[in-house]
């Protein structure tokens, strides 16, 4: 009898140790999206397909992007909200989506700190404004007497969402140099730079990113950026600081998202993966080749990092007297 009780005992928990390793195994080769808030072929979008690949290796599962662009990334984070808490579905986001957004947006659909779970942090980059290269005008002093004096004191710049960092940028410009300075909002940079290049609009703010590749085929110019030292891809570019313009010198970051419920054992093994892929020199040279500057953060320096961002753009989004949606 004791026999039969040991050898049902030893049936269970070979059943349950099979149970066990079919559903990690299930875990292990199931298809990972990676989910983008901007259309294909901007900044942000690179550097999804980049780390993607590099995760499809490291964990050896297809890593699929997803594109859900519009309403700066409204779109995609309300996704994610919805998305199973399975570590099947990711969010690639900066810092508009996660921590502006729901600070401008009374219905934004989310809570970042209530529905997400952070993964890693992965960069942080720079925006700055860049002029079409058919100006003749090479520094942003040029290009704001131009307005000055060529333009009745207005002109239109592009910025690749409404009430964005980009947009709160050209308001303080505006306020700066006392110029009626319109922000145009785009769908994400790709159709933004495509009305730069094709002179619809002469400027455009955007990230580093955004505009790198275009500044190394001199199709575009950047004049300004954000931070409180230059970008080293771009040494010959200052800072608005050094230009006189305060405020921006706290740079923003790229992060990997989660639902919230995600198991943590799946966080932090993502969490490792994404430590070792932003180790590799190959990985490193391309992100850096993209304007970013490579900044791994655990998922508590992540969050950490998004708390404090959003509180100091909630000071600046209060002294602009912008209105919530």
């Amino acid at each position: 009898m004791l026999m039969t009780f040991k050898v049902r005992v030893l049936k269970a928990f070979i059943f349950f140790f099979i149970t066990l390793c079919s559903a990690t195994s299930i875990a292990q080769t199931s298809p990972i999206k990676l989910m983008v808030g901007f259309p294909a072929g901007g900044g942000t979008d690179a550097i999804a397909r980049l780390l993607g690949d590099q995760l499809s290796q490291t964990l050896g599962v297809p890593v699929i992007i997803e594109n859900r662009a519009g309403a700066g990334g409204q779109i995609a984070a309300q996704a994610l909200k919805n998305a199973p808490a399975d570590g099947s579905v990711l969010f690639l986001s900066h810092d508009h989506t996660i921590s502006i957004l729901p600070l401008i947006n009374k219905n934004a659909g989310f809570e970042p700190a209530k529905d997400f779970l952070p993964v890693a942090g992965v960069a942080s980059f720079a925006n700055g404004i860049a002029l079409s290269a058919s100006l003749n005008e090479t520094t942003l002093d040029q290009f704001i007497q131009s307005i000055r004096t060529q333009h009745q004191g207005k002109a239109s710049l592009g910025v690749p969402a409404p009430q964005s960092v980009p947009e709160f940028l050209v308001k303080v410009l505006a306020r700066q140099y006392k110029l009626d300075l319109i922000a145009v909002p785009y769908k994400g940079s790709a159709p933004m730079i495509a009305d730069m290049l094709g002179n619809q609009i002469p400027a455009g703010v955007a990230s580093v990113p955004d505009f790198i590749e275009y500044q190394k085929a001199r199709k575009l110019r950047m004049v300004a950026v954000m931070g409180s030292q230059r970008q080293t891809i771009l040494p010959d570019t200052p800072t608005f600081t050094e230009l006189g313009i305060k405020g921006f010198e706290d740079l923003p970051y790229y992060g990997i998202f989660a639902p919230k419920g995600t198991p943590p054992a799946t966080i932090q093994r993502y969490n490792d993966a994404l430590k070792k892929i932003l180790e590799i020199p190959n990985v490193q040279q391309r992100l850096v080749a993209l304007g970013l500057t490579i900044e791994y953060m655990s998922s508590q320096k992540l969050y950490e990092r998004e708390r404090a961002y959003s509180k100091n753009w909630a000071r600046i989004i209060a002294e602009s007297g912008l209105k919530l949606e």
